[in-house]
This record gives C-alpha cells, structure tokens and sequence, in this order.
C-alpha cells in the first residue's frame, strides 16, 4: 500500500510539472475539521443527573465534579498553565429525573446544541443504556459513567466510545462471595435482589465468589420490584429459612431502609449482614438507624474503594484533606455537608476525567481521548491505597478491586485485604 500511495504521489507532481497552469483554480485542501465542543480556550463537556425526582439524592455527585473542575480551571496545572493544556473545562448538565426517555432527549440536546466533546458522568445504569447506541453511532466518548454495570466493561468491543469507572457490580458481588467462604465457610445465606439487571449483577457476582459452594450455602433467595410498597412476603420467608447470613442487594434510600425495617419488625437477627456499597452510604446508614436502631446494623459488611471521607483514619490523608479545601474554597454557593460521600465521589471522578483529557494529549480529539482511556496505567489519590486504575486491549474495567468495610457506630472502617474483584 506504501508503494501504490508513493507512485499515485510521483504521478501526480509529473502532471503538475507537465501541465502548468492546467489546475490553477482548484482550491488547497482544507484542513480536517476539529470535534466539535474544543477550541484553543475551553472544552465542553456534559451530563444529565436526577437532580430532581426519586433518586435526587445522587444529585451532589454532579454537584462535586462541577466542583472540581471550577478547581482545575482556577488552578496552575503541571504544564504551568490554569485548565487542562490551557483550556478551561465547560460542564454543563441537565435533570433527567432518572428517567431514560429524558435522558435520551437532554443528551441529544448536549450533542446537536451545546456540541459537547465528550459526555462525562452521567448517572444510572437505565438513563445510560438508552444512550450507549447513539453516543456509539456519532462516537461521541460516554465516559465515567457513574453506575457499576458490568456492561460497560463486558461490551466495549460492541461499544467502544463507553466506559465506566468504579468498581463493576459483578466484581464488587465476588468479594462478598470470598469474604464469606473465607469467614463464614458454614454460612447459611439468604439473598435479597432488585429484580432487574442491577440487582442481578450484584447476584451473579456474589454466587461466583462463593464457586462451587453457592447451591449448598445459599438457603432463600427472593426479590422485590422497584414499584413494591411492602416487602414483608419475601422477607418473611427468608426468616424463616434459618439463614443466619442475609445479603441486601437494594438500592439507596427507600429500598433498603425499607428491607431493613421490615427484618426488624419481623424478628429477624441474622448473624451476619451484608449490604452492596450502593446502599451503603452513610446517609441511608444514618437514616436506617434512626429506624431500627443502631444494634442492628453494628457489625454490617460492605465494600469500598475510594477512601472514606467520614472515617477519623483519614482525617490527615492528603487526598482527603485537598477534597476539603477544593470543596470548600470552590464549591456550591452556601456550602455543603462535606460529610456526604457523594460530593467525594464526583471529586473523585472529576480528577480521573482530567487524568485522561492530559493523556489524550494537548490537541485532544474524540479519538484520541477514548484512546487514552483504554491506556490507563495510575493511582487515582482518591481511592484505596494499593488500588491501580488499569485499562487494556482486552480489559475496559477501570477499576476492579475492593476492600470490606465494617460499620459500626455510625462510620465504616476497613477491614482485611483488598480484594481482587476480576482475578484473572
């Protein structure tokens, strides 16, 4: 091909030697045009989040990455220049209410009017399934995607312009199945699921941490709708199973304060619970123990891995100390409660997208940032120490490690090891 393209070259300075003036009027050709949403000032950016409606709670985690960026803009990067390579970082974002027919239409709205580079952290699993095919179709890079569905990872030959970023439901499931085999090798486990794909990520994941012993150990599974008002049925047949180990794979607020009030009404003391990390925000934590009191959640297992913002461990960690200042000194009108682990998050995340965007190189493009995205090779501070951010060929899982947190007396502390969520 090198050689076909070399002699069309040759032919073509002959003519032009052997025809002078014969082509005179044809115009230069015009340089490639540049993606849209980037300039040499500022690069857009965009999202939609429900900052209203029934999970309007996850609101403070757009609220924390506008945060950021408000600080990287201010700020003299390591080329010495405030911005990313100079330009200042746009982020816009819309309400979709959680709903995906909503977030289709905003989305759309981010890419045809606003001409965003990239779309950055928009929330949910549903509202981002809705517009992984047009994002893919227009390659347009959906990037942080602020949910842990396996399907960002497991698909990225499908959809290669997506990726998401935390810990994958399926790997964050297999730590709870290796924490028990290893601590409770004789346990008698009642599972609790949202029925549709979260919860059933979060399912796969846990029976294959347990392996071959899943069908013995596991005594009672049952699920719920998210459209349910009661859930005394399922749980009153989880008691009376005998198990003495119950896994809670709910989502944040209502569902999960609601199953908890439900087994303690009903009298049922497992010896053990476990909650997925989704759930298990200090928030719901604190609002479920107003419920049902605070010995009955002392001693519940979870997962994390970013750094808990909350715990007295960290109160010195730099990370933790530079999310203070950052929210403080940037943050929303008003202030916040820095204690709320979501604000921490959207940091967090905010941080990783800027790590790429300097990865992409100084004249980014949409090609070369999702390149970049599959390269990663770095410690995000704000994650748990011994945690590495990776990508590969064959590897679009960010994250995928985790550590067991225990709750006790209103805070979450590690326990153990970090987990390896994806051996292999």
């Amino acid at each position: 091909m090198k050689k076909v393209s070399l002699a069309v070259a040759a032919l073509g300075v002959a003519l032009t030697v052997g025809l002078p003036g014969a082509f005179a009027r044809v115009e230069a050709p015009k340089a490639p045009q540049a993606d849209p949403g980037i300039n040499s000032r500022s690069i857009t950016i965009g999202g939609t989040f429900p900052f209203s409606g029934p999970v309007s709670s996850y609101a403070p985690i757009a609220r924390g990455m506008e945060t950021y960026y408000r600080y990287v803009n201010a700020r003299r990067g390591p080329d010495g220049r405030r911005g990313v390579y100079g330009r200042q970082i746009i982020f816009k974002t819309y309400d979709d209410g959680y709903n995906p027919a909503r977030t289709v239409q905003l989305t759309n709205q981010l890419i045809l009017q606003d001409r965003v580079f990239a779309i950055v952290g928009s929330l949910g699993t549903e509202p981002n399934l809705a517009i992984r095919p047009l994002l893919n179709q227009r390659r347009v890079p959906q990037l942080q995607i602020a949910t842990g569905a396996s399907y960002w990872g497991a698909q990225h030959r499908q959809f290669p312009w997506t990726m998401g970023w935390q810990t994958d439901y399926v790997a964050e499931g297999r730590v709870y199945g290796q924490w028990i085999r290893q601590n409770r090798p004789n346990a008698r486990i009642a599972i609790f699921y949202q029925n549709d794909d979260y919860g059933k990520d979060y399912l796969r994941g846990v029976k294959a941490g347990l392996g071959s012993r899943a069908s013995s150990m596991v005594v009672n599974e049952r699920s719920y709708e998210v459209t349910d008002t009661s859930y005394a049925s399922q749980i009153a047949q989880q008691r009376a199973s005998g198990a003495d180990t119950w896994v809670l794979l709910t989502t944040a607020g209502t569902p999960t304060v609601r199953a908890l009030a439900t087994g303690r009404q009903l009298n049922f003391r497992p010896e053990q619970i476990i909650i997925n990390s989704v759930a298990a925000t200090d928030q719901v934590m604190a609002a479920a123990a107003r419920t049902v009191g605070q010995e009955y959640l002392n001693g519940t297992i979870s997962t994390g891995y970013l750094k808990n913002n909350t715990n007295p461990k960290y109160r010195n960690d730099p990370a933790i100390r530079s999310f203070r200042r950052i929210m403080s000194r940037w943050g929303p009108e008003g202030g916040v409660d820095i204690r709320n682990t979501f604000y921490y998050y959207g940091v967090a995340s905010a941080w990783e997208f800027v790590r790429v965007l300097y990865a992409a190189g100084r004249n980014p493009t949409r090609a070369s940032l999702m390149a970049a995205a599959r390269k990663r090779n770095w410690v995000n501070p704000y994650t748990l120490a011994g945690m590495r951010t990776r990508t590969g060929r064959n590897d679009a899982f960010p994250l995928d490690q985790g550590k067991v947190v225990r709750y006790n007396n209103g805070t979450f502390s590690e326990v153990g090891r970090l987990y390896d969520g994806r051996p292999g």
